[in-house]
């Protein structure tokens, strides 16, 4: 197993860092080994999920219809229903 020696860490962060192990019941090591993981862990997940921009340029396109305006527009209006329960008003 490797060994990794950690130089100039501030005093308020160990200190942190020793409240946060005690109440883990972990070592500062094992705590630091820990959040490393996660930290890692996060950035592997938040790298596999597209974003909002990519997800935009994937459906580029999709939305493509060989039919004209008005044919949709009525297939949309003929697939409407109405409601009666507000015919009366509100």
């Amino acid at each position: 197993m490797a060994n990794l020696q950690v130089k100039g860490i501030d005093d308020g962060l160990y200190e942190q860092l020793k409240r946060l192990a005690t109440a883990e019941n972990r070592s500062v090591s094992q705590e630091i080994i820990f959040l490393v993981k996660a930290h890692l862990s996060l950035q592997k997940v938040l790298r596999s999920t597209p974003s909002p921009a990519e997800v935009l340029l994937q459906l580029s396109g999709s939305w493509e219809d060989p039919r004209q305006a008005d044919e949709i527009v009525t297939e949309i209006r003929n697939a409407r229903k109405n409601s009666k329960r507000l015919a009366g008003g509100l």
